[in-house]
């Protein structure tokens, strides 16, 4: 009986490992134990597909959990052809008749995809980039040019992973295919070539600065429209501005993350704007008028009805955030904070005590009431 090596051992990972960590194990494995930088050496071999059969377990996570739980007990069934249903002949004709069925029009498909049969290229990664905006820059709109690294095509070899005049070839496993097909119990899986990642391409002379990969970090600047309304959470795709692809395979996209700023006025739920509005107690009683500084930088005027109690919302329709790929705005709302005097000088004590020397009660409704209710109970 054959002793399997942990795959989480063999991608040199621990148990609790997240999919960046895995994924960066695998590409860092897979460079190193490919044949075609080994001469077709069959221990390397042996190795590289360990590697691609650790990390297609563990990428997944399904198959990670079944693993966690059985180890390479979950798939010796499939891996040694059993059959659920018992096995014996009419399995293997199952399969051939599956084969029969689907067998050309998966060639069909792989000829019409990748072109002549040779797999298309591999699409770059997406790219995520969390952008902080202010919120006069979500109300107006703006064009942002950041700053991203990311995979681009290698220079040296134009992308295609070979060195000098050299050029990729035709996997001799896959024929070009990308893909193989084997054969599980009664049905026919069809899996990415281990040999040359799904690419269908083999590079004898890999290019010394990407080892093969065709791909090599590097840092650029994309310019972004940021449509006016913008809020917090919203995501933005930038098409083609992603990762390079694998050997001159379409890239990914880049989306942006919008994030908002802290703003020293106002609060922003959707497209109302909210601002606390601290008054003095006699603008409260007597009535005014406050201005706030709007978002668009032009002046709002807020009237304060007589008798205002703090907590009291105003509302100015027309005057809060730009409604995204809408006309129109939403409102601005002004809550009331009745500020009491800490700092009074003699003359204004003396004002105020002939004030409460007035006062009847009927003044605060409120007040009178709520001391009126404590009176009964005691």
């Amino acid at each position: 009986m054959t002793v399997q090596t942990n795959y989480y051992e063999l991608l040199g990972v621990s148990r609790d490992a997240d999919g960046p960590t895995i994924k960066s194990a695998y590409r860092r494995l897979a460079k190193e134990y490919h044949p075609d930088r080994h001469g077709g050496c069959k221990d390397q071999e042996a190795k590289f597909k360990a590697v691609n059969e650790a990390y297609d377990c563990l990428k997944d996570p399904q198959k990670r959990a079944a693993y966690d739980r059985f180890g390479h007990d979950a798939y010796q069934q499939g891996a040694a052809g059993g059959n659920p249903f018992g096995g014996g002949q009419g399995a293997q004709d199952f399969s051939d008749i599956f084969s029969s069925i689907f067998g050309d029009f998966m060639n069909e498909a792989a000829a019409r995809g990748g072109g002549r049969g040779q797999a298309a290229a591999g699409r770059g990664s997406d790219l995520r980039y969390d952008l902080e905006l202010s919120l006069e820059e979500a109300f107006a709109g703006i064009e942002k040019t950041i700053t991203i690294e990311a995979l681009a095509p290698c220079e040296p070899c134009e992308g295609n992973g070979a060195k000098g005049e050299s050029k990729p070839e035709t996997c001799a496993q896959c024929g070009g295919a990308g893909r193989v097909r084997a054969q599980q119990g009664f049905f026919l899986v069809e899996r990415t070539c281990q040999r040359c990642l799904g690419t269908g391409l083999s590079i004898a002379d890999p290019c010394p600065q990407c080892e093969g990969d065709g791909r090599a970090l590097k840092k650029r600047k994309v310019s972004v429209d940021i449509p006016a309304g913008v809020d917090e959470g919203t995501r933005i795709r930038v098409a083609g501005e992603g990762e390079a692809g694998v050997r001159g395979g379409p890239p990914g996209d880049l989306y942006l993350f919008v994030h908002q700023k802290r703003h020293p006025i106002f609060m922003r739920d959707g497209t109302t704007l909210v601002a606390e509005c601290p008054v003095s107690f006699t603008t409260a009683a007597l009535g005014g008028e406050i201005e706030v500084p709007g978002v668009d930088g032009e002046k709002i005027e807020v009237r304060i009805p007589p008798g205002t109690q703090s907590g009291e919302t105003i509302r100015k329709r027309g005057a809060g955030m730009s409604i995204l790929r809408q006309k129109g705005r939403g409102d601005m709302v002004a809550r009331i904070l009745v500020e009491t005097p800490t700092k009074l000088s003699k003359e204004q004590k003396d004002l105020l005590q002939q004030f409460r020397e007035t006062e009847t009660g009927e003044e605060c409704p409120n007040a009178k009431g709520f001391f009126s209710r404590i009176k009964d109970m005691l």
